[in-house]
């Protein structure tokens, strides 16, 4: 392979790595409160309960 076809590969694979770590650096965790948790987590209790009685 042609030198220049190893830069493009190389060029390449540090864009992809680079904006996946700009990406998980970029993500944060949302403050939700205990009031918003338990509704989730009911929520998602329910939904369970549900997929379960259909299959």
């Amino acid at each position: 392979m042609p030198w220049y076809a190893w830069l493009i590969m190389i060029l390449a694979l540090g864009s992809i790595v680079g904006s996946l770590m700009l990406l998980r650096d970029s993500a944060r965790k949302l403050p939700l409160s205990e009031e918003q948790l338990k509704r989730i987590h009911a929520r998602n209790a329910e939904q369970d309960a549900k997929d379960a009685k259909d299959h």
